[in-house]
């Protein structure tokens, strides 16, 4: 058992943005292909494809109405099984996304639900109650015959009945259709949020997305919802090569997040907490301990991440690029696994100024100020930046950014990314906080040791020996402001 998941470092790729590989404006599976030997050369262990199935794109292929084919747009099953391969050919992992707490109202299941036939596969009731929905507004639309069905997130996702045995064999076989594919685990969507109570009792209250990561929801993190991830670790377990599978789960307290990654469940769960911790010393600090004891209090392995497809990416979160590529040399110091969200390579910022007619994120139409398409235009690989007619205009400054500009240049973000990757597999250990000045932090793990001035002022931490990448610059020992840096010591 090689364990490989405790440490590796996930690129997480939103396939419709990453790599246009038939001119169409938008990305899909053949360019993810073509682009495999750039993330081998980034340091990468594992790819993680957003939703590529046949999907009306209501939320961009979140979705789904068949598990089982690729959507047209993204290309073909052949071509997932292209891309499976020549990512195993140049040892590069794939985790697909999985989509289980809701279908898209275009799958067949709903369509037939919608007849009055098999409505047990969903969750129906004569009333509704004062669910709200993630995306804002009522988590209940009626049907022509007066009853109303639960969706969590947009009306056009219904929730499906977890108690409901046909729905838990349809994803064990779901499952096995990719593993046998050849993919090497699931990022599993809403992990906590398939089993909800039988009596669906009201909240009380409004807002109640504001709850979610803090409070008791009694729609998410139901006791019920283990049954299923252990029953799911059985079947990953039976498949060679250790395929693994990833909750993106949301809980109330660390106790409960650590449920899910119990040895006999899920072989990892994002971290949240770290992703929203601000740019301070302290709060990164008090981050950093909660998450490697939530994590070894179950024996699993923490996990790092700064952005994804539903944040704002951290470039424009922290206030600066050099904020941003000091951040990276802090999470990829850290011990764990890493992920890294297209384009942060290339140190993306927010897009904010996006035209409105071309925003369609079901989440921005609920609620104007909560849209994710900022984070989601494509990526710029050439300085023509590398699109015909893009889904989502990328500006033109980008062209600066782009891959081809960053390329080989000493000191560009890309290279940063580059080196970083490259140098993480020489630190070892558990991680070893050291005494440093007032808003800054220092750690060593084996015989490397990571310092981060989040101060307005140089610093110097008086660590002798080599510096082995820095994110910034250096004055003697003393890191200057918003820099991280890496020393090999005695």
């Amino acid at each position: 058992m090689t364990a490989w998941w405790r440490n590796a470092v996930i690129y997480q790729v939103y396939v419709r943005s990453f790599a246009d590989g038939n001119g169409d404006g938008v990305g899909d599976l053949i360019g993810v292909r073509d682009r495999l030997p750039y993330l081998k050369g980034l340091g990468v262990d594992a790819v993680w494809l957003t939703p590529f199935y046949t999907s009306p794109m209501a939320d961009f292929g979140y979705d789904v109405a068949d598990y089982r084919d690729v959507d047209p747009l993204f290309g073909t099953l052949a071509d997932a099984k292209a891309l499976i391969d020549e990512a195993h050919g140049q040892g590069l992992r794939i985790i697909v996304d999985i989509v289980p707490n809701h279908t898209s109202s275009a799958h067949a299941w709903f369509q037939e639900a919608l007849r009055g036939l098999h409505r047990e596969r969903y969750i129906f009731r004569d009333r509704p109650n004062d669910w709200e929905s993630i995306f804002g507004g009522p988590a209940w639309t009626q049907v022509e015959d007066g009853q109303w069905y639960l969706h969590l997130f947009d009306k056009e996702q219904p929730d499906l009945n977890w108690d409901n045995p046909e729905v838990k064999a349809e994803f064990d076989s779901v499952l096995r259709f990719w593993l046998d594919l050849g993919v090497d685990g699931f990022r599993i969507d809403v992990a906590h949020g398939m089993v909800k109570p039988r009596d669906l009792p009201d909240i009380g209250h409004s807002d109640q997305i504001r709850m979610i990561g803090s409070d008791v929801v009694p729609y998410f993190d139901n006791d019920g919802v283990h049954a299923i991830h252990r029953h799911w670790r059985h079947i990953l377990d039976s498949y060679p090569g250790e395929r693994i599978g990833v909750a993106e789960a949301w809980a109330p307290t660390p106790e409960r997040l650590a449920l899910y990654i119990r040895p006999d469940e899920l072989h990892q769960a994002f971290n949240f907490h770290y992703l929203s911790t601000p740019w301070d010393a302290g709060r990164l600090r008090a981050a950093i301990d909660s998450s490697l004891a939530t994590a070894a209090s179950v024996g699993a392995p923490s996990t790092w991440v700064l952005s994804n497809h539903d944040v704002k990416r951290h470039v424009t979160r922290y206030g600066s690029l050099e904020r941003a590529r000091a951040a990276t040399l802090l999470t990829l110091a850290l011990p764990g696994s890493a992920y890294v969200y297209q384009g942060e390579e290339l140190g993306l910022p927010e897009v904010l100024d996006l035209p409105a007619e071309v925003q369609l994120d079901p989440q921005r139409l609920r609620d104007p100020d909560s849209g994710r398409d900022g984070c989601r235009v494509p990526l710029p690989w050439t300085r023509d930046l590398g699109w015909n007619d893009p889904w989502l205009p990328i500006p033109a400054a980008w062209s600066d950014l782009s891959v081809e500009a960053q390329e080989g240049v000493p000191g560009s973000t890309l290279e940063l990314y580059r080196s970083a990757l490259r140098l993480r597999h020489e630190l070892t250990g558990d991680l070893r906080w050291l005494d440093s000045p007032a808003g800054t932090l220092a750690f060593a793990r084996g015989d490397v040791v990571c310092a981060v001035n989040l101060t307005a002022a140089p610093v110097d931490f008086g660590i002798g020996g080599e510096i082995i990448l820095s994110s910034s610059g250096t004055h003697g020992t003393a890191v200057t402001p918003d820099s991280a840096v890496w020393w090999k010591v005695k």
